[in-house]
């Protein structure tokens, strides 16, 4: 009788060969996988970040409501084409450069104001930055626009709170488009509020935060 050899030594360098040759596509698999994120520098030359202050009180009617514009801020949006949960935004606004903008207040009447802003309201010289750092992003492309919900820190007259934002981006070409508006509560960040008439008119505890914001990839 005749006896066979062994084929394990054969089998194994069969076994090696294919796990070599799936280790060598791993690489390009987790390219699929996870693309490189761009870079979005924010430009607030060309972005508005509003703050909409609506009045309140028994006398509310006599009043206006504020929109308070950022007009110093900086920050940074990464993106991965096709990939939104590994998006983020990085936001710090200087506190000293909100100011009342509505035409239906005089120049006199805004002067007031943003003098009520700084020594009353938002404190810059104790609390000089408003920052925003997010800390998870869901959504999902449709129709060549991310409709995501950002969820992350937002710090403000030296408190911290967790906040979640809607947002709407569009990319085209290396400029990022993002717009959207939220809600927050000024006593959760422990900012007082102004007030006329003796306190009969005075701004309400809810704010609508709106921005409209453009980026360029770096």
């Amino acid at each position: 009788m005749r006896l066979r050899k062994p084929r394990g030594p054969r089998l194994g360098k069969l076994c090696a060969s294919a796990l070599l040759a799936a280790l060598a596509c791993l690489p390009q698999a987790a390219a699929q996988v996870a693309p490189r994120a761009a870079r979005y520098r924010l430009d607030a030359a060309r972005s508005t970040f509003i703050v909409r202050a609506h009045s309140g009180g028994p006398l509310w009617f006599k009043g206006h409501d504020h929109l308070i514009a950022a007009r110093d801020f900086a920050g940074e949006v990464r993106l991965a084409p096709g990939s939104p949960e590994t998006a983020s935004l990085r936001l710090t606004v200087r506190a000293d450069s909100l100011a009342e903008t509505r035409e239906v207040f005089t120049e006199q009447q805004k002067q007031i104001i943003n003098r009520e802003l700084r020594e009353i309201v938002l404190e810059p010289d104790k609390y000089p930055e408003i920052t925003f750092q997010s800390t998870g992003v869901s959504g999902r492309l449709a129709a060549g626009v991310y409709r995501l919900r950002i969820e992350g820190d937002l710090t403000l007259h030296g408190v911290t709170r967790r906040v979640r934002i809607p947002a709407e981006v569009t990319v085209a070409g290396r400029e990022l488009r993002a717009r959207g508006h939220f809600d927050i509560d000024r006593g959760d960040f422990n900012v007082k509020a102004t007030s006329a008439f003796h306190g009969l008119v005075r701004v309400r505890d809810r704010l609508r935060v709106s921005f409209d914001i453009v980026g360029t990839e770096q």
